[in-house]
């Protein structure tokens, strides 16, 4: 008979890919690792890649540890474009001309987008609603 969980403790880094969800990486560890506790410590949305700190057993205690740390981010934009979702898996809703741009006004802009920023997420994001 197989026991039920393992008592496997520590952190993983994952390199999730894109189209799954962190949750959905989370299960498959589980399932894989036959533990029972296990979380992550920051959510990337499904069409993200990147590392994905994932803890396990007693190490589960860490995660408001490293949730507090500082991130670092890298993206790419697709310029001109909006869809429903405000990513690219939604339905083009407008396509607009980009004016002259160049290095330096991108620089700016990005500027604008350090440090704290007040930020209302998009329905269709990982955030939780009623429940």
């Amino acid at each position: 008979m197989i026991s039920c969980c393992s008592d496997i403790s520590g952190m993983l880094l994952v390199d999730k890919p894109s189209n799954i969800t962190s949750f959905k990486v989370i299960t498959i560890l589980r399932k894989i690792l036959n533990v029972k506790k296990a979380g992550h410590c920051g959510t990337l949305d499904p069409l993200a890649t990147g590392l994905l700190l994932v803890l396990f057993g007693k190490a589960t205690t860490l995660q408001n540890k490293f949730m507090k740390k500082d991130k670092v981010y890298s993206s790419s934009f697709l310029l001109g474009v909006t869809t429903d979702t405000y990513d690219l898996d939604g339905n083009v809703t407008s396509i607009k001309e980009i004016p002259d741009i160049n290095d330096e006004k991108i620089k700016m802009l990005v500027n604008k987008f350090q440090g704290e920023i007040f930020q209302v997420p998009p329905m269709f994001s990982a955030l939780k609603v009623k429940g």
